[in-house]
């Protein structure tokens, strides 16, 4: 391997990481992770319902960070259990998206969706999206 070439692996390296510390990833993945455990958690989601506890954006692809923040937003109006830890996550999510920390989620300030889901697959939404930016990549 040449010196210019890993050179350039350790820059991407580098790179990552600061991109990583930017979007909060640790933190974002320690909590949801912490509320996903939390069997409280889970109502089904009915569009139709009069109070739809649960019924929440799953976003299309450059539009998580908006609908996280409309979704964390929708959990803190209707008790959800565990306000401390959606508290901080919705203020993480809202200062990336004002901020524009977190390039490869921003696309725009709406929240853009196909389909809602429950909380559970909303908390999986957001691990799985935060979990691709702390993998590495070669």
């Amino acid at each position: 391997m040449s010196v210019s070439m890993l050179s350039y692996i350790l820059f991407s390296f580098l790179l990552l990481s600061v991109q990583a510390q930017k979007c909060s990833v640790h933190e974002i993945i320690r909590f949801t992770t912490r509320l996903l455990d939390k069997s409280s958690l889970s109502c089904p989601c009915r569009e139709t319902a009069v109070s739809s506890c649960s019924c929440l954006p799953i976003p299309e692809p450059g539009h998580e960070l908006p609908c996280f923040v409309e979704g964390t937003e929708h959990m803190l109006k209707n008790n959800i259990s565990s306000k401390a830890i959606i508290e901080r996550l919705n203020l993480t999510f809202q200062t990336q998206l004002d901020r524009k920390l977190c390039e490869s989620l921003a696309r725009g300030d709406q929240c853009q969706y196909k389909t809602k889901g429950d909380v559970e697959e909303f908390l999986n939404k957001i691990l799985r999206t935060y979990r691709a930016i702390n993998k590495p990549r070669a």
